[in-house]
């Protein structure tokens, strides 16, 4: 197991390491039977993701604008009229 990679149990008794490790811009994984669970990181390292995320995510504008432009498909058909008996 690597330096950053904890079980959950030892994660919780050193959870002072864990944070330490994440303050100096280590991001300390945590797995739970055996399977990667969580990763503890700085408040700071989080912030840069949620702003690099948002940044490289598309405006509603810049999405609709890249949908495809086919004239065809634009087109509506042709409604046919037809009797209705009501009676």
């Amino acid at each position: 197991m690597r330096a950053s990679q904890w079980r959950l149990q030892d994660a919780k008794t050193q959870f002072s390491q864990v944070v330490e490790a994440a303050l100096r811009g280590e991001p300390q994984h945590i797995t739970r039977r055996g399977k990667q669970a969580v990763v503890v990181l700085s408040e700071q390292d989080f912030e840069s993701l949620q702003l690099s995320a948002h940044a490289a995510a598309p405006g509603f504008v810049a999405h609709l604008l890249a949908m495809p432009k086919d004239e065809e498909a634009a087109e509506r058909p042709s409604l046919a009229l037809r009797d209705v008996d009501f009676s």
